[in-house]
């Protein structure tokens, strides 16, 4: 692999060109691609990578596997041997086939990586669609009020969940970070970390039968958003369900 890795440590480069290979060499054999790819990702070791100009981070703070970003990566690889739909469905959705039994994750990635998809899908997806639900609970109130235009009903539904601004919160995250990011632009990459730290602050800041339920309504709130649409994506394309 030409890629190169922000701490510049070489042995990384084996395991992604291993990775590769693996996958290749299944699809080449027919077999499905979303075991081919789950076992690639079990061999991948990579935290963070620079690949054609492009830094992509697989862990979020040490601990969230950030599936879909190495799915994104390694269909760079083996452009055209997908189907496109099914490729717009995992990394726009993170919707797999159905005739693939999403109860294998866990066995094909492994203890250790299924552990950090969980962290993903409760630190990330979860916590995206309990920002979702509290922003409509903010709408709904506003509007039963006689409120019919709201212009900062994420703010609002910032502070109910975490006791300050999004501004002030993205702020303090940078600042602990060392982020030089502008101030009035986020990336996805960046929104996935800050969401992640955001689910962090939360359970230290929170007493456990508030986690418990803000639990239950982010999952809610992701069972409504399939029903609605098919899909099992929340605004960053949330994974699957595990």
């Amino acid at each position: 692999m030409h890629s190169t890795t922000q701490s510049g440590r070489t042995e990384w480069h084996e395991s992604a060109g291993h990775a590769v290979a693996h996958l290749k060499d299944a699809l080449k054999k027919d077999r499905d691609w979303p075991t081919a790819f789950f076992e690639a990702m079990a061999l991948w070791t990579l935290p963070v990578e620079t690949h054609q100009g492009r830094t992509y981070r697989y862990l979020i703070g040490g601990e969230a596997f950030d599936w879909l970003v190495l799915a994104e990566r390694l269909c760079e690889e083996i452009s055209g041997q997908i189907p496109q739909q099914e490729i717009e469905d995992l990394l726009f959705a993170g919707r797999l086939p159905e005739s693939f039994d999403i109860e294998r994750i866990q066995g094909l990635l492994g203890v250790d990586r299924y552990r950090g998809y969980l962290n993903f899908y409760y630190g990330v997806t979860v916590e995206e669609a309990l920002q979702l639900a509290n922003e409509l609970e903010v709408l709904k109130r506003n509007t039963s009020n006689g409120i019919l235009f709201v212009t900062d009903a994420s703010e609002q539904a910032y502070t109910r969940l975490y006791r300050d601004s999004g501004s002030a919160l993205l702020a303090r995250f940078r600042l602990e970070i060392g982020s030089a990011a502008e101030a009035d632009s986020i990336s996805v990459g960046e929104s996935r970390e800050f969401t992640y730290w955001l689910f962090k602050y939360r359970l230290k800041s929170t007493d456990k039968s508030r986690i418990a339920s803000d639990t239950r309504k982010g999952l809610q709130m992701l069972e409504h958003m399939k029903s609605t649409t098919g899909r099992t994506a929340s605004r960053s394309g949330a994974g699957a369900n595990p």
